[in-house]
């Protein structure tokens, strides 16, 4: 009996060895997947929590001695290690130019984050530009009221109903204010005049989430990698938003492939995850994102804001100097 027991466990030892492993190379997959496929798009979210099922495998390989099998979950957990390391590595930071502080909030529409702990956390981090999204009219009356103005005088907002509506506020003067159409939220810019580093683009998103309709996620996407590619080329630019997308999309690295790169990728923060922030348990995934151009993130941070289901982040930005 004790045998037959032992072969089972040896036997459920490598069928586990090989399911993790399988997993690991199903995240890769979906890391490079271009598909908007709504499966692909949903299980992309999780493509790190499956890349890690390879070092699952290698130990249990590992342990049963197993050689082929210890190659081949070496080999998968080799490639998750690579497509995950440039989120831990960092980026040299220039070391001149203008500190900004950049804060990112999805704030849940009416009845959702605090407007005392949103601007709390403004003075508190002495944030120098703000974007939101999920603003109603209701919430924009609220953060005045909550003296949101008197910190950041400056302001673009495009107020709509439940989650379409995006705003900007800023330190320092905003002018060229732009509405992007052909989007289902709103997607706004404008220019910041920057003590130091002259005008800043500063650009607020949210794209539609993949949880509906995924092909209007991917155009959406793309949409905004060609707004991004046509931002003014001799000026810094900053972007915040709820991307409704994770590194583990190509559909959201896309948007890196030009001058931009993630604030996170650049500080070395690795995963900074930011939903669901209203449910017990830490957040699973990071779909709130700062872009950075002709600039380098310093520090990263998520930030609590009680009532919302997103946490915040918090950049502060080395922009290039006046030029």
């Amino acid at each position: 009996m004790a045998e037959v027991t032992a072969k089972w466990l040896r036997l459920g030892a490598d069928v586990l060895g090989w399911v993790a492993t399988a997993a690991g190379a199903a995240g890769i997959a979906l890391y490079f997947s271009t598909s908007s496929a709504r499966p692909l798009v949903l299980a992309a979210s999780g493509a790190p929590y499956l890349m890690a099922g390879a070092f699952v495998g290698l130990v249990v390989f590992a342990v049963r001695r197993r050689g082929i099998g210890v190659l081949v979950a070496a080999a998968v957990a080799t490639a998750a290690v690579w497509t995950q390391a440039p989120l831990h590595v960092g980026t040299e930071a220039r070391e001149d130019g203008p500190v900004v502080t950049v804060m990112q909030a999805n704030i849940l529409y009416d009845g959702g984050a605090d407007p005392d702990a949103v601007v709390a956390r403004v003075r508190d981090l002495d944030v120098d530009l703000l974007t939101v999204n999920e603003l109603t009219p209701v919430a924009v009356d609220a953060l005045a009221e909550a003296e949101l103005d008197d910190l950041l005088p400056h302001r673009y907002v495009v107020p709509g109903s439940l989650a379409a509506g995006t705003g900007i506020w800023s330190r320092h003067p905003l002018s060229e204010t732009v509405e992007y159409d052909g989007f289902v939220f709103r997607q706004i810019s404008a220019i910041a005049e920057i003590p130091g580093a002259g005008p800043v683009a500063v650009y607020a998103f949210h794209p539609v989430p993949p949880v509906f309709g995924t092909e209007v996620w991917a155009t959406e996407l793309a949409h905004l990698k060609d707004i991004l590619d046509n931002s003014p080329a001799d000026i810094p630019a900053v972007v915040g938003g709820d991307f409704n997308a994770t590194y583990g999309h190509s559909q959201y690295r896309a948007l890196l492939s030009g001058r931009f790169g993630d604030a996170a990728e650049q500080v070395g923060a690795g995963t900074v995850r930011t939903f669901p922030a209203d449910r017990p348990g830490p957040p699973l995934v990071a779909i709130d994102h700062i872009l950075v151009a002709d600039g380098t993130a310093l520090t990263l941070d998520s930030v609590d804001l009680p009532g919302a289901d997103h946490l915040a982040v918090v950049a502060r930005v080395r922009l290039s100097s006046d030029r």
